[in-house]
């Protein structure tokens, strides 16, 4: 079993809260607008990080980390990209994927809106934690956290980090 905190759209912004659910997990997911390394650098210190890069993030985080991430986790098929849409409307870079490969787990960013939505036509679970920055549209920092254990996604939970 394997407890995952999973993160999005910090762009550049790192605190004690953040850290202190990262103290807590056994991995980080990190779903792109990392902003600067030093962001990624702190989690790495702590906990194993797999992330992916996103539109806002410059040529460094982009050799560092991936566009896409396709891994399992505890016999959970996983893929994180930082732009993907939603059920049932995919983004083109996604879409043809998802319905010839589907992960069992789909995690995305980019929105600063925080969705979990099960893809019952795909048979894809996709999670979106909306944004643990302070840069955004968005009124409350948020992430998730839940448990990967051969092959089942539990205890999922949301964390509020508060207002930004």
């Amino acid at each position: 079993m394997k407890k995952i905190l999973l993160l999005s759209d910090t762009h550049s912004y790192i605190d004690e809260r953040i850290l202190h659910y990262v103290k807590e997990s056994d991995e980080v997911w990190h779903a792109g607008d990392i902003g600067d390394l030093k962001v990624t650098d702190a989690i790495e210190a702590l906990k194993p990080l797999r992330a992916v890069y996103g539109n806002i993030d410059d040529d460094k985080a982009r050799a560092t980390f991936p566009l896409n991430q396709r891994f399992s986790c505890e016999d959970v098929s996983v893929w994180i990209t930082h732009i993907g849409g939603y059920p049932p409307k995919y983004n083109i870079n996604t879409r043809e994927e998802i319905k010839t490969n589907p992960p069992k787990l789909f995690i995305c960013g980019h929105s600063h809106i925080l969705k979990v939505i099960p893809d019952k036509i795909n048979n894809v679970l996709h999670m979106n934690p909306g944004a643990a920055g302070k840069h955004g549209f968005h009124k409350v920092r948020t992430m998730l956290r839940f448990t990967l254990d051969q092959g089942k996604i539990e205890n999922l939970e949301v964390i509020e980090l508060g207002k930004k």
